[in-house]
């Protein structure tokens, strides 16, 4: 399966849906920029890519402004409710997974597109999501991705939910017009009243009537007190760029220690592809989800000590730490892997990298009120026990996997990148880092050449290291023989997420890459 990267001289726009890209694409030629492309994809993911992400689930944001010339982040994330919190579950031992009490945080998807377009936007919000009321309304050929979800999950979906998703009681085949009448009313009220229609007005409403009808926990008060926040991104020198990630409650720390970690070893000793290659990644992966799992919250509830966890010295210590013939024993819990990335970099310079989930495929199953709006479930990751560091609170953001990443050379914005995939994310993007800087592919090679994602995945009681096929099999039983649980799956799996790249040249030419394992596709100009 070879694929070869998309050139544009002067825009580019990458997604995990052609007709997501397309929407982009369109913005920017109509007179946007970056980030009015930007939330017209997002807004447009949420239609035709629902079993990923949606109206109901959470986005982080990247934004490169070529006029304030610095990266800022954008925390989209929401919060458990103000009558959410342990007392809900006593005696039982865990959250559940789906439904209306799988502690359903607020939405921040919709205010973080506002936020998006009132500090650097150039059009409306009512033009930008003109292509997702479209294609909600009008209806878009079904993915083969969303199919195979639906077939996957959607025993899990609410009667309302699946009366959407499987019209007729039958699940859509590939190619099948699919149209979501609800979702499309919803886009129109909130592109005609704005972010105040969706959290102050009748969709919040019709939500929280529908979720107290079910038992759930969410009340109009939660959204319409729910503001994301602007902040500074986190950031780490590697071999000439420097890379930033949002800062927690994402996971995006984790990324950044990781190639801390890996930047006291020498690649040009180290053959791509190898046995050497491959274990140097995961041990430096797992030495960043032993601090990861141990602090990452809500910085609100809890001290993240990201000086310390930054810090060169102690990158020096864990790289000191991992032996080159043994894999060490780390335990971790499994997160949800359906999300969507995408980026955009227009032609005035300005860059947005992004990512966007409703948590598992499908969210928490429930769609209510008649919105059409999938609720997400991130708040299940929450734990019951007080003492944990993600120990349920009200009103508390969680452990959140979302990572947008984009590393900048001299000031601007060089490489955007990132993945879907849960525990995936900070694993996926260290390889497309390594791979570019220090095998010299560009965007669609690195994304192409086979990829693993360390640990466990639900139902599952051991810690494996899945690898794609196309990995050699000598090297996998190095591998093992290191004490690696070696899993080989199809030679592009999408256990391994859904990567897309935005590289740009000295020419300043932007250069795409999307995944050959996913529906996307590179559009340039």
């Amino acid at each position: 399966m070879i694929k070869r990267p998309v050139t544009g001289t002067k825009t580019m726009v990458v997604s995990p849906h052609h007709l997501a890209s397309a929407a982009g694409a369109r913005v920017l030629q109509k007179g946007g920029n970056a980030f009015d492309a930007a939330v017209a994809v997002s807004s447009a993911l949420a239609v035709v890519y629902p079993h990923m992400t949606g109206l109901g689930g959470d986005a982080f944001w990247l934004a490169y402004s070529a006029d304030e010339g610095r990266v800022q982040a954008y925390n989209g994330s929401g919060r458990s409710g103000y009558g959410v919190h342990r007392g809900r579950y006593a005696g039982e031992t865990a959250i559940p997974r789906r439904g209306v009490r799988s502690a359903v945080t607020v939405p921040g998807m919709a205010d973080s597109w506002d936020a998006i377009l009132s500090r650097y936007g150039r059009l409306p919000l009512s033009e930008v999501l003109e292509a997702a009321i479209d294609y909600a309304a009008g209806g878009f050929p079904l993915s083969p991705d969303q199919h195979g979800n639906t077939i996957h999950a959607g025993a899990a979906l609410s009667p309302e939910a699946a009366a959407i998703y499987m019209p007729g009681g039958r699940i859509p085949r590939p190619g099948e017009k699919f149209v979501q009448k609800e979702l499309a009313r919803t886009l129109s009220i909130l592109a005609a009243g704005g972010r105040d229609a969706f959290y102050k007005g009748e969709i919040a409403k019709a939500i929280c009537d529908g979720m107290a009808e079910a038992g759930g926990y969410l009340i109009r008060e939660d959204f319409a007190d729910h503001r994301g926040n602007w902040c500074d991104p986190i950031s780490s020198d590697y071999h000439g760029y420097t890379i930033f990630q949002a800062p927690p409650n994402s996971q995006g720390f984790a990324g950044l220690m990781a190639l801390n970690i890996l930047e006291r070893f020498n690649f040009a000793g180290i053959q791509h592809g190898s046995y050497e290659y491959y274990h140097l990644l995961v041990e430096a992966i797992k030495a960043s989800f032993r601090d990861r799992d141990a602090v990452l919250t809500d910085p609100e509830f809890n001290e993240i000590p990201l000086d310390r966890l930054l810090d060169k010295t102690y990158a020096a210590e864990l790289a000191a730490s991992i032996s080159p013939s043994r894999a060490a024993d780390l335990a971790s819990e499994p997160t949800g892997r359906d999300t969507a990335y995408a980026a955009v970099v227009d032609a005035e310079g300005n860059a947005v990298s992004f990512i966007q989930s409703l948590y598992f495929e499908f969210g928490s199953g429930t769609a209510p009120g008649g919105t059409g709006v999938l609720l997400q479930n991130r708040g299940s990751f929450f734990s019951l026990d007080p003492a944990a560091v993600n120990t349920l609170e009200p009103h508390k953001r969680t452990f959140h996997t979302l990572m947008p990443a984009m590393a900048c050379r001299d000031g601007k914005p060089a490489i955007l990148y990132g993945t879907q995939g849960g525990e995936g994310q900070p694993q996926t993007q260290t390889l497309l880092l390594t791979r570019m800087l220090h095998y010299g592919m560009n965007p669609q090679q690195a994304v192409d050449e086979p990829r693993f994602v360390w640990g466990r995945t639900w139902g599952e009681p051991t810690q494996e290291l899945t690898v794609e096929g196309r990995v050699e099999d000598a090297v996998l039983e190095e591998l093992e023989e290191a004490g690696h649980k070696v899993r080989k799956v199809a030679d592009y799996d999408g256990l391994a997420g859904h990567a897309h790249v935005i590289s740009i040249d000295d020419n300043g030419y932007r250069i795409g890459g999307t995944d050959p394992r996913c529906d996307g596709a590179a559009i340039g100009w």
